[in-house]
């Protein structure tokens, strides 16, 4: 990896990406034309120190990972994309691994979708990106790193969600994320990062080696269904779930809204007003 080149491309990029191209409220006393290091950090999910060090040269070879989180972050050209990925001594990913790339397209779609919440995850349930009423619903995910960011590794190892299940509706759902992961494994075989997160999920949860070893398929699963979301300032909100599978990608986009006129409504509109004006607030104070 050239150190230098590599870095001195990632600032130039930096640069010339307006913050309102990338979702990044503005202050009243901002002179920065470009994005800010804690501010492209903070998008990719990775430490502004460790964006310093990777600008000035003094990092090691970033991950694949990290590349990848760099471009979608930036919303790089395909062409741009690549010099990346050569010059941190990487070959940009294949048809072989899980696909993370957003689109122009459905980055587009996202764009216009900016008063509802909205994430993206790829076919292993790695959430790539979410706006802000998709923060302020569900809680922030810009802090998440790595298998935090897995939705079989969050709901078998981690925290879980703000999703309220019953018992019986906990189970059937573990077994349907298991069963998706195993499908994507098989689709995807010489996939490492993919590897590494099974072997993982192996070694921290009984309850996943019990469900990948039953070999059960996936449910069909409905194109929209209920949740119950329960937040913390608003209480429970029962919303509508609807996920739209971009083909060529293998991506997921799931969008929550709630029937208009109704009580759930009025609570998912306030949710997403109050939680959004704290994040505002608190990425501008920064």
């Amino acid at each position: 990896m050239d150190h230098s080149e590599f870095g001195t491309t990632l600032r130039r990029l930096r640069d010339h990406v307006a913050p309102s191209a990338v979702g990044v409220p503005i202050g009243p006393r901002r002179r920065a034309t470009g994005l800010r290091r804690e501010e492209l950090a903070g998008l990719a999910g990775i430490s502004a120190d460790y964006l310093t060090r990777l600008e000035q040269g003094r990092a090691t070879s970033p991950s694949a990972q990290v590349v990848e989180a760099l471009v979608r972050a930036l919303r790089v050209s395909d062409a741009e994309r690549e010099l990346l990925y050569a010059l941190a001594g990487h070959a940009t990913p294949g048809a072989d691994v899980v696909p993370t790339r957003i689109p122009p397209s459905v980055q587009r779609l996202l764009d216009r979708l900016a008063d509802t919440p909205v994430a993206v995850l790829d076919a292993a349930g790695n959430l790539l990106v979410a706006n802000l009423p998709y923060d302020a619903l569900m809680g922030p995910v810009g802090a998440l790193r790595g298998h935090e960011r897995n939705t079989a590794w969050r709901h078998l190892v981690g925290p879980g969600s703000r999703a309220l299940h019953t018992p019986a509706e906990q189970a059937a759902f573990e077994e349907n994320v298991v069963a998706g992961l195993r499908a994507t494994a098989a689709r995807y075989p010489l996939d490492r990062q993919l590897q590494q997160l099974v072997r993982d999920l192996r070694a921290a949860s009984p309850r996943f080696v019990a469900l990948w070893e039953s070999a059960a398929a996936p449910a069909v699963e409905h194109a929209s269904r209920q949740k119950t979301i329960l937040h913390p300032t608003v209480g429970p909100i029962r919303i509508d779930c609807d996920t739209l599978v971009v083909g060529p990608e293998d991506l997921r986009i799931m969008a929550y809204t709630a029937e208009p006129g109704t009580p759930d409504a009025e609570r998912l509109a306030l949710a997403i007003v109050l939680g959004t004006q704290e994040l505002v607030d608190e990425r501008v104070g920064h």
